[in-house]
């Protein structure tokens, strides 16, 4: 006979459900965003590491270095320091937000229920997938690209192809990301630990290959793209917002990846390891090559598809294309598809379970990115750079991002005493309110005063600081909120021991 209620079970510093008819009726419920099991929470913390490695070698990455010094006055030095230390920032919520995560075993969408109400979670979660979906798009591009251009080296009728070729080599790496990801979770890590030392080896190699063509000197002494004698701090200011920009969706989300993970600690040190010294090594190298290809390949060239592409060495370009098509798919497969398939099921459980929830991802993506491939096809006309539009979402998005990652920190860890009761995070009815009004009123203040400066003008710090100002006053008003509605922690509830 089939549990009438469900029961949830500490096994050391985890807590377990085991989902009886209330929740397997619940439509808040299927088995894709439910709590992970002990059994299947397997991943080191060199899993976690290799998560970043392969997450952040990747085209963007790469060229960060030249973003900070064309749009936001930096010199190169002090491109990469303001790299390196917005990674360390940015840290700080992605070790936070993962708490949860990993003692709960739950996807980021069912972390937002606590702070955002069951069916109101939905509202952060979509703003999230919609972001994570156009750096799909643009990931994916990058990855046809690749395709294009390995395809190309090997076979002369191929690269006749032009622009078509690049939408064809789109379509087969939009296919391959998808069936990466709804194999499931152990698909994408047994990727990543694969990905991680092959894409590190690369790196070293286009450094050897690079290094006799570049003055490092001569690079770090350029001066910056700013008036003279104007102080530091607001360029700096404006280039670290974008820079936490990056990964701002990540420090929502990481309780899609840290649900898997077999300890605190296994997040904590992956994260630390994998992160910032990755980020910072691989836009140094961005830097480093784009100044090198003058020489090598007698263009400024700062993507590295198109550097690689122009090697004359069909053997080098083929392997080099094989490993950025790998870089690619580790990255795109990690940050952004698999919080938009999470999302896309919690709208609606019942009917959108993972393989759903990729597709709809993987069409979105299409539909977002599909005005750059007309272009390539020569159907329509356009003077806007994907370059162009990636740097100008890093501080639009985070504007948007900055305050639920405030409110999720705060409501885990000082609203509910970092206890959730499990089972009624899958309920309607529950000690969740369907719409938590807290959580709203804390998103909905930064928000609209970044609409106010985006449309007026005026209150320019808070936008071009998006991310600190709203995840500070997005924290600072939901415990407000919460104090005075009286949310609180109901206690930890009597649970049934168990061992790990």
């Amino acid at each position: 006979m089939a549990n009438t209620s469900s029961k949830v079970t500490a096994h050391g510093e985890f807590f377990e459900l085991e989902p009886g008819d209330d929740v397997l009726s619940s439509p808040r419920y299927n088995a894709d965003i439910a709590p992970t099991q002990v059994h299947q929470r397997t991943w080191t913390r060199w899993n976690i590491a290799s998560l970043w490695v392969g997450m952040a070698i990747c085209v963007p990455t790469y060229t960060l270095g030249g973003v900070l010094t064309a749009y936001f006055g930096l010199s190169v030095a002090e491109a990469l320091v303001t790299i390196l230390v917005a990674n360390i920032i940015i840290l700080i919520p992605l070790t936070l937000n993962a708490f949860p995560g990993t003692k709960f075993g739950i996807p980021f969408p069912v972390v937002l229920r606590s702070s955002f109400g069951i069916i109101g979670s939905n509202v952060p979660a979509l703003i999230r997938a919609l972001v994570a979906c156009g750096w799909f798009g643009i990931q994916t591009l990058f990855g046809g690209i690749a395709i294009h251009l390995l395809l190309s080296a090997l076979f002369d009728s191929w690269a006749n192809l032009g622009g078509t070729g690049e939408v064809l080599g789109f379509f087969i790496f939009w296919v391959a990301n998808l069936w990466v990801v709804i194999r499931g979770a152990e698909s994408i890590k047994h990727l990543e630990a694969i990905a991680a030392p092959m894409l590190l080896l690369v790196a070293i190699g286009l450094v050897i290959w690079a290094w006799p063509n570049a003055s490092v000197s001569e690079l770090l002494a350029q001066p910056p793209d700013r008036p003279d004698n104007v102080s530091i701090i607001t360029y700096f200011m404006g280039g670290l917002t974008a820079m936490v920009g990056f990964w701002a969706t990540l420090s929502l989300n990481i309780p899609d990846f840290s649900r898997y993970a077999r300890a605190q600690k296994s997040q904590i040190f992956g994260q630390v390891i994998g992160l910032p010294l990755t980020m910072f090594l691989f836009a140094g190298l961005g830097v480093l090559l784009t100044s090198a290809s003058g020489t090598l390949v007698g263009e400024t060239v700062s993507d590295p598809i198109n550097l690689i592409g122009k090697i004359d060495n069909t053997f080098w370009v083929v392997v080099s294309m094989i490993m950025i098509i790998v870089a690619t798919i580790s990255t795109n497969t990690a940050a952004n598809i698999v919080s938009p398939t999470n999302d896309f099921q919690n709208v609606a459980p019942k009917y959108i379970n993972q393989t759903k929830g990729v597709l709809v991802t993987g069409l979105i993506g299409l539909l977002l990115m599909s005005w750059e491939l007309f272009k390539k096809l020569d159907w329509i006309e356009s003077d806007v750079s994907v370059e162009s539009l990636y740097s100008n979402w890093l501080i639009g998005y985070s504007s948007l991002l900055g305050p639920i990652a405030g409110i999720m920190i705060v409501d885990y860890f000082i609203i509910r005493k970092q206890h959730y009761e499990l089972a009624d995070l899958y309920l309607d009815g529950g000690i969740y309110p369907a719409w938590n009004a807290a959580g709203f009123l804390a998103f909905g203040v930064p928000v609209a005063l970044t609409l106010v400066a985006i449309t007026t003008g005026k209150l320019g710090w808070f936008y071009n600081y998006g991310w600190f100002t709203g995840s500070i006053m997005g924290a600072l008003l939901y415990f407000l909120a919460a104090r005075m509605s009286g949310t609180h922690s109901p206690g930890v509830a009597a649970v049934h021991s168990g061992q790990q």
